[in-house]
């Protein structure tokens, strides 16, 4: 069974340079019910660009919490 988990994000592209230092692997983010969620970078670094990474999100996890997608809704 398939779980959705949806964020909006406003994240500043300097905030977003900390994303490629390397140091750590996942993010945890909070979504819009309250869960928290441990998200991969590589997963987020998709979405950045000039101004950040920015808009309404979906994550798809499998039955397992392994996530499957991460989509820009907005």
């Amino acid at each position: 069974m398939l779980s959705s988990y949806f964020f909006t994000l406003d994240v500043s592209y300097t905030e977003c340079q900390s994303l490629y230092s390397g140091s750590f692997f996942d993010v945890v983010l909070v979504a819009e019910n309250g869960t928290r969620v441990q998200v991969p970078i590589n997963l987020l670094k998709q979405h950045i660009n000039s101004r950040g990474i920015y808009g309404r999100f979906r994550l798809l996890t499998d039955q397992n919490h392994k996530a499957i997608a991460f989509e820009r809704l907005r």
